[in-house]
């Protein structure tokens, strides 16, 4: 049995590949499918087939994916290409009578107002109406969100954003990923879609109270109205769109609909999902190596 994996040479795509050589899959029997292969290397290397599989080139797809039974759809970055692309995707796996169609969806996505989800539900509609027969895996926030800009958060004291009082039931990419190659290696008997997050949801407030006390400084979350927040990302150099998405997801934060208390995540991992804490001392531990 082969099992694919697009975008695996992506910050989820590794770990996923990762985490199916972690439970056993002989890595001949994995795929990692990737526009680019030259940066897979490291995969080869391992023995792990490297195929190109260009989103936008569907002549790669029905190479990519010869002789596969299992497939994983990481969701494309592009969102002016994102569904021409998830449609060579889709049909691509018709065409070879993929056996099990996985996709990383949005946490609520049939009903989740955020600006992302939309090319979302449209995709597990997609995926859906092909017949295949599939696992939906919507994904809620990645810890990591919070760990990239720990450095400026601390020595300003203060993190921004415009998620009052909502909570975030995020979790790392590692417990996604792990969730990810469980159900690629033994999948449900019927169609299933799985509402993933953490075990332990946070508000944007305890989440400045974690980062200061393990600082050993004062950070606090400061609740800014919807423009001023992308003011103040769009100051710091993000660009205006890039800013809007982030305070829409915030937003929503705000609506309850990064939260989930379906367990979902933890069934699939077979263990808690990774705390908050662990995951923020892991991030200043490296960025701590890198200064």
């Amino acid at each position: 049995m082969t099992i694919a994996v697009t975008g695996a040479t992506g910050q989820l795509g590794r770990r996923v590949v990762a985490a199916l050589l972690a439970q056993g899959v002989p890595a001949d029997g994995i795929v990692a499918a990737v526009r680019d292969p030259a940066r897979a290397a490291e995969f080869a290397e391992h023995g792990v087939q490297v195929r190109q599989a260009d989103y936008d080139r569907p002549e790669t797809l029905a190479t990519a994916f010869a002789d596969v039974r299992r497939l994983l759809l990481i969701s494309a970055n592009d969102p002016s290409r994102r569904m021409t692309q998830h449609l060579h995707v889709v049909s691509a796996a018709v065409d070879h009578a993929v056996e099990l169609f996985a996709y990383t969806s949005a946490l609520h996505a049939q009903r989740n107002p955020m600006l992302i989800a939309a090319d979302h539900r449209a995709t597990e509609l997609l995926i859906a109406e092909s017949g295949l027969r599939h696992v939906v895996l919507r994904n809620g926030w990645y810890t990591e969100n919070y760990t990239q800009n720990l450095a400026e958060v601390t020595s300003s004291g203060v993190l921004p954003g415009c998620a009052r009082d909502g909570e975030i039931a995020a979790a790392p990419r590692a417990d996604y990923a792990a969730a990810a190659a469980a159900v690629l290696t033994d999948p449900p008997a019927d169609d299933t879609i799985y509402e993933l997050g953490g075990d332990e949801p946070f508000t944007m407030a305890q989440l400045a109270d974690e980062i200061g006390r393990q600082a050993g400084s004062q950070v606090v979350y400061q609740d800014l109205p919807v423009r001023e927040y992308v003011a103040t990302l769009a100051g710091q150099g993000m660009p205006e769109p890039q800013a809007m998405l982030i305070a829409d997801s915030d937003l929503n934060v705000a609506r309850g609909y990064l939260t989930t208390d379906s367990g979902d995540l933890r069934r699939l991992l077979g263990r808690p999902t990774t705390p908050l804490a662990e995951v923020l001392a892991a991030a200043q531990m490296v960025q701590g190596q890198g200064e």
